[in-house]
C-alpha cells in the first residue's frame, strides 16, 4: 500500500488504492470488481472492500450489477456528454469570476503551471501531465472565491479525470492543449471575460471530441 495512505482508515486506504487504479485505467471500465480477489491482493479482509466499493459507487466510478455485484463504470458517450455540458456551464462562470477577483499571486501560478506542463510535454508523461492539468482547473476554481461553485466543480473531479487522462494518452494532443493553456491565461490577464470564456470551451469541447470518437471507436470493435 501506499506510503501517502498508511494513516488512513483501512476503508479509505483500499478506496484510494481501488479509486486510483480505476482513473489510471489500471482497473479497465466494464471490469468485474470481485471482493475476495482484491481483498487477496490488497493484503485486507473483504470487509473494507465492500466498503470501498459503495464509497466508488456513490462516486459513480462503479456501478451494481443485480445479482453480479460491482463492476468499474463504463465510460459511455452519454456520460461524456452529460460531465462535459455541465463542466462547461460551470468553468465559464468560474472563468468570469476568476476575471474579476485572480490575484496576481494567482496568475502567477497558472503561469508556473503552465511550463511545468511545457516540461512534461517533453517527456510525455501521462500521470504528471493529467496531475498538472487538473490543478491548472483548480487554481482557476479557487480564484472564484466562491465556495459553492468550487465544491460544485470538485464534485465532478473525478469523472473529469477519467476523461482528462484518455485524452492525454494521445500525445498528438498537447501542443493544442499548451496552446489552450495559453490563450486562457491571455484572456484572464487582460480581464477578458469572453476570450477567455470562448478559451477554456474550446478547451472543454476539444476534450469532448476526441474522447467521445475514443469511445465510438471502441463501441465498434465489440460489434
Amino acid at each position: 500500500m501506499k506510503q501517502e495512505y498508511e494513516f488512513l482508515p483501512l476503508r479509505d486506504v483500499v478506496f484510494n488504492t481501488l479509486r486510483q487504479e480505476i482513473l489510471f485505467g489500471t482497473l479497465k471500465p466494464g471490469e468485474n470488481l470481485r471482493e475476495v480477489a482484491l481483498a487477496n491482493r490488497i493484503g485486507v479482509s473483504r470487509t473494507p472492500v465492500r466498503e470501498a466499493i459503495r464509497m466508488l459507487e456513490i462516486e459513480g466510478l462503479v456501478v451494481m450489477q443485480p445479482g453480479k455485484g460491482a463492476k468499474v463504470a463504463e465510460i459511455t458517450r452519454k456520460e461524456l456528454e452529460d460531465v462535459l455540458e455541465v463542466r462547461n456551464a460551470l468553468e465559464k462562470l468560474a472563468i468570469e469570476l476568476a476575471c474579476e477577483r485572480m490575484t496576481e499571486e494567482q496568475l502567477a501560478a497558472l503561469k508556473k503551471n503552465l511550463l511545468q506542463f511545457k516540461e512534461a510535454v517533453q517527456i510525455k508523461d501521462v500521470t504528471k501531465l493529467a496531475a498538472i492539468d487538473e490543478e491548472f482547473h483548480d487554481i482557476i476554481f479557487n480564484a472564484t472565491d466562491n465556495k459553492r461553485l468550487i465544491n460544485l466543480l470538485n464534485s465532478f473531479k473525478d469523472q473529469m479525470y477519467r476523461f482528462r487522462f484518455e485524452y492525454l494518452k494521445d500525445s498528438s494532443n498537447y501542443e493544442r492543449l499548451v496552446t489552450e493553456h495559453e490563450r486562457v491565461i491571455t484572456g484572464l490577464e487582460q480581464k477578458d471575460a469572453d476570450a477567455a470564456k470562448s478559451s477554456i470551451s474550446d478547451h472543454i469541447y476539444g476534450q469532448a471530441v476526441h474522447v467521445g470518437e475514443k469511445i465510438k471507436g471502441k463501441n465498434k470493435g465489440k460489434k
